[in-house]
């Protein structure tokens, strides 16, 4: 099983970023996905979920009304549109997809800052 997320940067605070996470190695449409990310010195939080279906999702109340997560299961693959980005949304963000077993990426680091 393989997770590879992408399309992480620099970005300056107010502006937005797309991340990705290609899966392969799995059956994607059965696994709940969701993003984490980690700062420096801080633990792993959750920042979003969606279920298979794409009909339930969930987010963290520090980003509610910025990000939005998305899935293709046709592409094997999860998104998280991250709009209106704070210097405290600085981390590295790691995707996960969770059934009967739980899989992590390599994660990708978001830096906002001017």
């Amino acid at each position: 099983v393989q997770l590879v997320e992408s399309g992480g940067g620099l970005v300056q605070p107010g502006g937005s970023l797309k991340l990705s996470c290609v899966a392969s190695g799995l059956t994607f449409s059965t696994h709940i996905m969701s993003w984490f990310r980690q700062a420096p010195g801080k633990e792993r939080e959750l920042v979003a979920r969606i279920y298979s279906d794409s009909s339930t999702t969930y987010y963290a109340d520090f980003v509610k009304g910025r990000f939005t997560i998305s899935r293709d299961n046709a592409k094997n693959t999860v998104y998280l549109q991250m709009d209106s980005l704070k210097p405290e949304d600085t981390a590295m963000y790691f995707c996960n997809a969770r059934w009967r077993d739980t899989y992590w990426g390599q994660g990708t680091q978001v830096t906002v800052s001017s």
